[in-house]
């Protein structure tokens, strides 16, 4: 909903908050929807969230709950008692209750899931074994399938009494043990005669992913086969449940707020609650090896100081440049080189394809940032000295063999890092974050002021 949109709900509703006129507010907020509900929950204090949630039916309490941001959802864990919320988890389907219940604490999630019946119970404990970031952890275990020898009519019958509320596209078959076949189109049902056998009907081409595959890797096959739903298989190829492209929009967008943190130097942890001192501690669990790294840059300046004092203090001058031009050489390469990984891109998945191509690039800039950064250092010296012009002059061939130098090392950083942490299952992102941003600005000094003083020292 736009922003005017919300504004002029808002001021709809407030009235009747103010006034606790509650049949009226449920009257109205039933004209709304529940993606419009969930913003206008998100702007209201909690005393008129409470009265919201009590004029909303369940179902849609259910579906405004899941929609608000994490921040309020725990807000709104505070205000409702256990009866509510499990009368709420009760309607969500089983891969959203899964996602939710990892949001309460280990106690009331246990007991939660407790007072759910049997059947929902054990699909959620099914889910919640599985990674939240892997297919098994954002599947819908909810599928349709039925064994190869069953004829149209008979598997028209089971759709007929499947309760499933989600759209589907695909009949899944299966053999005696559950392993998958193959899927069958819908629109096969209606055109061809009801005694045929669905297993004549199976594209065994079909396209699969397993519960093991992380969810951006899932995403990425989305987008390569034009998707609409992916059955799910476990370790034995048995069916286990399906991935629909909803879901999997849902994940890129996860995805990207994730890589945006990291890359900023936070995590999705600040989003857990309105307070200021959570938000404050996140940050400082990234700011303070940053802070290190920083004096780390210091002590680098402070163990050249003993050498020549004039050249010292011109060149201290221009460690900020060499620091920031080299930093940001190799966030641009990492920034590339992370969006070839997350898009699955082929290029992106062959270091040494990589490697050629951005290794020429660097080649270039680092060149390209040396002569530039070595005229505006000339610049900026006094041309002479009492010393004469060759400390000056080799202070600005320093300047540019460092520049160059710097470049080509952070580039190098911002080419293998990406690479490396995704080997080791660790967000790429991180590549961009502060603490290798910090670190690529103290070995840029160490190599700047290290040329400095054997060159012009």
């Amino acid at each position: 909903m736009a922003e005017e949109e919300t504004k002029l709900l808002l001021e709809e509703i407030n009235p009747l908050l103010e006034a606790g006129d509650r049949e009226a507010l449920r009257l109205s907020l039933s004209e709304q929807r529940e993606s419009d509900i969930a913003e206008l929950v998100e702007t209201v204090d909690p005393d008129r969230q409470r009265m919201i949630f009590d004029v909303l039916a369940t179902p849609e309490a259910a579906q405004v709950l899941l929609k608000v941001n994490e921040a309020t959802r725990a807000q709104l864990f505070e205000l409702l008692d256990e009866h509510e919320i499990q009368g709420i988890f009760s309607e969500l389907d089983h891969d959203d209750a899964a996602d939710l219940l990892a949001e309460l604490p280990e106690e009331m999630s246990a007991r939660t899931l407790d007072g759910l019946g049997r059947t929902d119970a054990f699909q959620i404990r099914r889910l919640m074994r599985y990674s939240p970031d892997s297919a098994g952890g954002i599947m819908d275990p909810v599928v349709i399938s039925v064994p190869a020898d069953a004829t149209i009519a008979e598997t028209v019958n089971k759709i007929r009494a499947a309760e499933i509320d989600e759209d589907f596209y695909f009949i899944y078959v299966v053999d005696a043990d559950g392993r998958f076949l193959g899927e069958v189109r819908l629109r096969l049902l209606l055109t061809r005669s009801e005694t045929t056998r669905i297993g004549e009907l199976i594209e065994p081409d079909a396209v699969y992913v397993t519960t093991d595959m992380d969810q951006e890797e899932v995403r990425n096959i989305f987008r390569k086969h034009d998707l609409i739903v992916v059955p799910v298989l476990d370790g034995d190829h048995r069916l286990v449940g399906r991935i629909t492209a909803d879901r999997v929009i849902e994940v890129a967008e996860e995805e990207a707020v994730e890589d945006l943190y990291a890359m900023a130097g936070t995590n999705p942890d600040e989003l857990e609650s309105f307070s200021a001192l959570h938000a404050a501690r996140v940050r400082m669990t990234w700011l303070l090896p940053a802070l290190l790294g920083t004096g780390i840059t210091a002590t680098i300046l402070t163990v050249f100081r003993s050498h020549n004092p004039a050249i010292y203090v011109a060149a201290v001058a221009f460690a900020p440049m060499i620091a920031a031009i080299s930093g940001n050489a190799g966030l641009q390469t990492s920034a590339i080189v992370m969006s070839g990984l997350a898009t699955g891109h082929l290029a992106a998945l062959r270091l040494g394809t990589v490697l050629s191509r951005e290794v020429r690039i660097a080649l270039l800039v680092a060149l390209s940032c040396a002569v530039l950064g070595a005229i505006a250092c000339a610049i900026l010296i006094h041309t002479r000295t009492p010393a004469g012009v060759m400390q000056p002059l080799k202070l600005v061939f320093a300047f540019g063999t460092a520049m160059f130098s710097a470049i080509m090392v952070a580039t190098t950083l911002g080419l293998l890092l990406p690479f490396l942490f995704r080997k080791l299952g660790i967000d790429p992102a991180i590549s961009s974050g502060p603490l290798v941003t910090t670190a690529n600005d103290s070995i840029s000094v160490a190599i700047y002021m290290t040329l400095a003083v054997l060159l012009a020292g």
